[in-house]
């Protein structure tokens, strides 16, 4: 079945609107990085939206698609934005700007910021989207009659679900908080640096500085070879083998047998390489441990809960949701940093408005200042 494609038509109802709704459908397995496979956009017609179908296999030419992301007068309309835009930027190589994150947006109109979109739209539209095709294989043609009916749903009712939101963020004057969380979101990227992906290995930090050099190498390593070879890495090398080949150091293809978790067919074909990346990490300044500002101990747990006490009151008055605003692993930086005596951490809950909402008083809460207790109503009270 054939895919619509008036990519000229519909960026200049965008450009008359002001607004572009967008979505993707990409494929992620058994690939490097995901592979861009169906892009569904909307556009305002009259009390709806008039949606498009743009197959990017079968015409490439989305120069007017790309224009109109990158233009800072259109709103661009997404839910859950980061890895669409990530997808986007690189596949059209294009920039994304003037973003609006409906899923982000629901945080800071009373709603969770999880929701998914058809929880969001059953609760503040009344629709009710019928599970479909969202885990078939978009990159086989032709789409189905059922993969274009649920493409098109995806996007039949998201720049209604916008201007829903807007009217709560109206009426507590959040919009602009919204715009300003929405800007990192456009830089959203899945290119990745292949020094740097070391840091997710598990357990890498409990490594010595040497082993850290070498898990750094071969990680490095394992990096360029799957994206030469557009495939995840750890089908070339699994994440425990590379924290185990640091640990040890092999000198020869020989001794990588005795590495668990390394499989015959990746030493037959790669275990000159992987040496010769374990002798080159040894050579090299060992990096950092990853966050560089010490770990929590069992004493500091409950004076990270009281934070988080602190935190989730603050949003219940504020009507935000609570992950908008704190992790536990920035509650974690923030109570270790002050037993040790060290300057605040970067973390966005010491930041702009969330440190006017709450920063400040955590703060004051673990310098001994402020006092936590509960009061009228059972709710959390700040003394001090």
């Amino acid at each position: 079945m054939a895919v619509d494609q008036p990519i000229a038509e519909v960026a200049e109802r965008a450009r008359e609107t002001g607004v572009l709704g967008i979505d993707t459908e990409f494929m992620s397995e058994g690939r490097y990085r995901p592979l861009l496979c169906l892009i569904q956009v909307a556009v305002p017609n009259g009390d709806g939206s008039r949606i498009e179908l743009v197959d990017p296999f079968d015409d490439p030419a989305v120069e007017p698609l790309a224009e109109v992301l990158a233009d800072p007068d259109i709103e661009i309309v997404m839910h859950a934005a980061r890895q669409d835009v990530a997808i986007l930027r690189r596949a059209l190589d294009t920039d994304v700007r003037g973003l609006f994150d409906t899923q982000l947006a629901a945080g800071f109109a009373g709603l969770s910021a999880s929701l998914g979109y058809g929880a969001l739209l059953d609760q503040l539209l009344g629709v009710k989207l019928k599970k479909g095709e969202g885990f078939t294989k978009w990159d086989r043609r032709p789409l189905t009659p059922q993969q274009i009916k649920y493409a098109r749903n995806d996007v039949a009712h998201l720049i209604q679900l916008a201007d829903a939101i807007k009217d709560r963020l109206a009426e507590n004057d959040r919009l602009e908080w919204v715009r300003e969380e929405c800007r990192p979101l456009e830089e959203a990227t899945d290119e990745r640096d292949a020094r740097e992906v070391w840091r997710r290995l598990p357990r890498v930090n409990q490594l010595g500085g040497d082993a850290r050099a070498v898990a750094r190498a071969v990680a490095s390593w394992r990096e360029t070879v799957a994206q030469q070879e557009d495939k995840p890495p750890s089908t070339i090398v699994a994440d425990q083998a590379v924290v185990a080949i640091a640990r040890t150091s092999p000198r020869s293809v020989d001794k990588l047998r005795d590495i668990r978790g390394l499989y015959p067919k990746a030493i037959k074909r790669w275990g000159d390489d992987i040496v010769a990346a374990v002798r080159r990490g040894e050579k090299e300044e060992p990096p950092p441990k990853e966050g560089g500002g010490g770990f929590s101990t069992a004493a500091d747990a409950p004076v990270i809960a009281l934070c988080e006490a602190l935190v989730r009151a603050r949003a219940l008055e504020a009507g935000l949701a609570y992950e908008l605003i704190a992790s536990r692993a920035d509650l974690t930086r923030v109570v270790v940093a002050a037993r040790q005596g060290r300057p605040e951490p970067e973390v966005r809950t010491l930041q702009g408005w969330r440190r006017e909402l709450v920063g400040e008083e955590l703060d004051g809460l673990l310098r001994g200042d402020l006092s936590l207790a509960v009061g009228e109503g059972r709710r959390l009270r700040v003394t001090g």
